[in-house]
């Protein structure tokens, strides 16, 4: 059973954001709080942590895609 990954709080004002960057691999061992992903926004730049231990199972945003 996979778990969600849910978009960090980036700031008051700030209600989306770019994947710069992926960090982890479908497939691949991620650990709890391991930086999968970073998120860039025109203030800031964040990584996303794994909220469980695991194995990453899919990507639905691929790099350059917005989210919220």
């Amino acid at each position: 059973m996979g778990t969600e990954v849910k978009v960090p709080t980036l700031g008051e004002s700030i209600t989306e954001a770019t994947v710069g960057e992926w960090l982890k691999e479908p497939g691949d061992a991620v650990a709890l709080d391991e930086a999968i992903a970073s998120l860039e926004t025109d203030k800031v730049s964040v990584d996303v942590p794994s909220p469980v231990a695991g194995i990453l199972e899919e990507r639905l945003f691929e790099e350059g895609d917005t989210v919220e």
